[in-house]
C-alpha cells in the first residue's frame, strides 16, 4: 500500500516544452554510492529516488536466474537445491519511522507481527561498485531461522530506505544449514543493491 508524497507533483500529459530535469539541488549521488550506507546514513538519500538491486547473483557459480520481474521479484535456483528471491519495494513511506533500522525492523514486524526486533542482527550487502572488487556496503537486517521441513534453513536480508521511499527484500532458502552459509556469502558477495541515480 504506498500513500502518496505531496511532495512529488502528479505526472502531466507529455508537452513540447523542455523537461525540467528530475536532480535535486544540492544532492551527490556519486559521493552517496561511493561511501558506506550505514542506517544512519541513509537521509543522505535523495527524497523518493528509489534504489534498486543487480541481478548479479545469476553470475555466480552453481546459480542461475528461473525468474525475473514476477510480481516485481527476481528468482534464483542454485544447483544444490536453494533458492534465493529478490526484489525492491517503492512508496514504502507508512514503514519509514525513526532511522532506517528502527523502519527496517517495522517491516519484518509487518511481514510478521511475531518478529520481534531482538530476533535480527545486523549485516551488510554489497553498495554498488564494481563485481569482484572491495567497494562500499550497506547495512540490513538479518532474520535467520529453521524452516520447514525439518532439516531446511532460510534467512531474510532486508532493508528500509525511509528517505527514498523504498526497500529491499532477499530471501534464501536452503535443504541444510551448510547449504544456506554457502548460499549467504553467495548473495553478499555478488547481489549488490544499486545507490539511486542524481
Amino acid at each position: 500500500m504506498g500513500i502518496p508524497d505531496p511532495a512529488v507533483p502528479d505526472t502531466q500529459p507529455a508537452t513540447r516544452q523542455l523537461a525540467t530535469p528530475t536532480i535535486t539541488p544540492g544532492h551527490d549521488a556519486a559521493a552517496v554510492a561511493a561511501r558506506n550506507m550505514t542506517f544512519s546514513a541513509g537521509t543522505a538519500l535523495a527524497r523518493g529516488v528509489p534504489v534498486g538491486l543487480s541481478e548479479g547473483l545469476a553470475d555466480a557459480p552453481k546459480w542461475r536466474q528461473t525468474g525475473n520481474n514476477a510480481g516485481g521479484t527476481t528468482l534464483y535456483l542454485k544447483s544444490d537445491g536453494c533458492q534465493a528471491a529478490a526484489k525492491v519495494r517503492v512508496n514504502q513511506w507508512p514503514l519509514a519511522k525513526g532511522d532506517d533500522q528502527e523502519s527496517t525492523a517495522g517491516l519484518f514486524a509487518y511481514l510478521d507481527p511475531t518478529i520481534l526486533p531482538k530476533y535480527l542482527k545486523r549485516a551488510a550487502l554489497r553498495w554498488g561498485g564494481e563485481p569482484g572488487k572491495p567497494g562500499p556496503m550497506v547495512d540490513v537486517l538479518v532474520l535467520e531461522r529453521a524452516a520447514r521441513p525439518a532439516g531446511k534453513a532460510a534467512v531474510v536480508l532486508a532493508r528500509v530506505f525511509g528517505t527514498a521511499g523504498s526497500s529491499v527484500y532477499v530471501s534464501v532458502s536452503c535443504p541444510s544449514a551448510p547449504a544456506l552459509a554457502a548460499a549467504r556469502a553467495d548473495v553478499e558477495r555478488w547481489l549488490t543493491v544499486v545507490p539511486p541515480p542524481n
